[in-house]
């Protein structure tokens, strides 16, 4: 009885996760991870100076690069993120239910970038595929 329910509060975890994560690919909404800071504008729908207009065919490009990454990017995320969910999950179970045990697998596996930005292909900005845990022991 008690491994139904580990089971089950294992799948609602992995649903919960795949939901998410699909949303985030689907609309490209950016996660924000590793402690990645919203960028500081002094002004709204200010463009950095050093990046293109966004009309510009580098950007339609940059754009169209993005994308086509991001699918084969994001799918093998996924399936990494998935898999760790599962792993983490019956880590815990294995364990008596130790939260360290399962986060030390699901935040690296769950965490870092799902899609490919802009800023990664220019150099501005790290590409995480393993996600990286928080400084303190006790979060």
């Amino acid at each position: 009885m008690t491994m139904n329910r580990v089971q089950f509060h294992t799948e609602r975890l992995l649903l919960i996760g795949a939901t998410v994560c699909t949303l985030l690919v689907m609309t490209g909404t950016p996660a924000l991870a590793h402690g990645d800071d919203l960028p500081e504008l002094s002004a709204p729908h200010t463009i950095a100076s050093n990046s293109p207009p966004l009309s510009s065919p580098e950007a339609a490009r940059r754009q169209a690069a993005c994308w086509a990454l991001t699918v084969p990017y994001g799918a093998a995320k996924m399936v990494y993120s998935i898999g760790g969910g599962l792993v983490g999950g019956v880590a815990w179970a294995v364990t008596g239910g130790n939260m360290e045990v399962a986060k030390s697998i699901w935040i690296p596996s769950m965490t870092g970038d799902y899609i490919i930005q802009p800023q990664h292909l220019t150099g501005e900005k790290r590409l995480h595929f393993v996600g990286i845990a928080s400084e303190s022991p006790h979060s």
